[in-house]
């Protein structure tokens, strides 16, 4: 098989890290990074698992934004224009 090397730049403990649950799951890290780029040639997309937890801050931020949309505190507008131009007034 005619090969290419790619090189990256990654934390040592990263890498470190990866490899040791690329062994645990019985492959090599080369295996998983070439898979995941037949991946993307194949679907022309990349998936990201979004699943880490957010923070408070973000929950706290989420919580209050849903308080403002139920009290009716929010606007709507239908082109940029409109939102640039209340933006402004808002600053004036």
């Amino acid at each position: 098989m005619n090969t290419a090397t790619i090189n990256i730049k990654t934390e040592p403990k990263l890498k470190a890290e990866a490899q040791l649950i690329a062994k645990e799951l019985g492959f090599d890290l080369s295996s998983i990074i070439r898979a995941q780029l037949k991946d993307l040639v194949r679907n022309r997309k990349i998936a990201f698992d979004l699943s880490e937890e957010p923070s408070e801050y973000l929950i706290q931020a989420l919580k209050e934004s849903e308080a403002d949309r139920k009290a009716g505190r929010f606007s709507t507008f239908d082109t940029p224009e409109e939102a640039i131009s209340h933006f402004k007034s808002l600053s004036d």
